[in-house]
């Protein structure tokens, strides 16, 4: 149903629906107002959805200097924040579909085509990329799943493995939440033409769709919501507290506070 409905109409009314605070809070939610509130944060979020929502780019989408804007964001962006925004863990599909929509990726997942293509063209990109490669070898040993441990994951493996997936947005590889229905990820292609090299494409699409670590290292984000993302919120939802300004004392080191203006989202198309 959500599909008939015009992207502008259906991201209102996500946003909506998951600005309700009370046992359905949206953390998606929380995790943009805690962004919002710091400077630098902001400022790299902004940079992005600039670089990504650009329709006056040849083509339509100017894949590559969103993508360069994304590595920015989780560069050098304070990580409880930006982390909060990847991993936001969801109750329902509202919540869901905001996250699966919070990096557009129309531009910064998908192509231009319905139909994904062949893992074995982003696969063999990234190999050839000075910037993939590494990382996607980062993310095969953070994220390599420990058949000894009941949740696939090693103790304090899930951290550096969350940091190793998060490295991967704004490659070749992009991955994403596939859908708004769970918290399953993958990069947009799949294996249906892939040949003589059918076993290599599923070992490649295997590390993010049969990987109980990573599975396990995003559903634990819960357990880990950051204490500076709490306190942002706690200072937003103080009364005396203005949104737009912050007091020095309350600054994280990464910044200082800025108010961000989501409704740039709404007025684009993200489908």
């Amino acid at each position: 149903m959500a599909r008939c409905l015009g992207p502008l109409l259906l991201l209102l009314l996500l946003l909506l629906l998951g600005s309700q605070s009370s046992e359905g809070r949206n953390r998606c939610v929380d995790a943009a107002e805690a962004c919002t509130a710091d400077a630098l944060c902001q400022q790299l979020r902004t940079e992005y959805v600039a670089r990504c929502l650009d329709r006056a780019a040849p083509g339509g989408c100017p894949r590559a200097r969103c993508r360069r804007a994304l590595r920015r964001f989780f560069a050098r962006g304070p990580p409880a924040l930006t982390h909060a925004l990847l991993f936001c863990p969801c109750a329902g599909p509202a919540c869901a579909e905001r996250r699966r929509q919070t990096f557009v990726p129309a531009c910064a997942f998908s192509g231009p085509g319905l139909a994904p293509p062949s893992c074995l063209a982003p696969l063999d990109a990234c190999e050839h990329s000075r910037v993939c490669r590494p990382r996607l070898l980062a993310f095969q040993a953070s994220c390599a799943p420990a058949p000894s441990a009941p949740d696939g994951c090693l103790p304090d493996q899930a951290p550096s493995c969350r940091r190793a997936y998060a490295g991967l947005v704004g490659t070749a590889i992009t991955p994403n939440y596939v859908d708004n229905a769970s918290a399953r990820v993958a990069p947009w292609c799949d294996c249906g033409a892939s040949g003589n090299r059918r076993e290599e494409c599923e070992a490649f699409r295997g590390l993010f769709t049969r990987n109980r670590c990573l599975d396990s290292a995003i559903q634990a984000f819960v357990s880990w919501w950051p204490p500076i993302l709490q306190d942002q919120l706690d200072s937003l939802q103080d009364p005396g507290h203005s949104l737009l300004q912050v007091s020095s004392a309350d600054e994280p080191p990464e910044g200082s506070s800025l108010f961000f203006m989501l409704p740039v989202l709404a007025l684009q198309p993200l489908l």
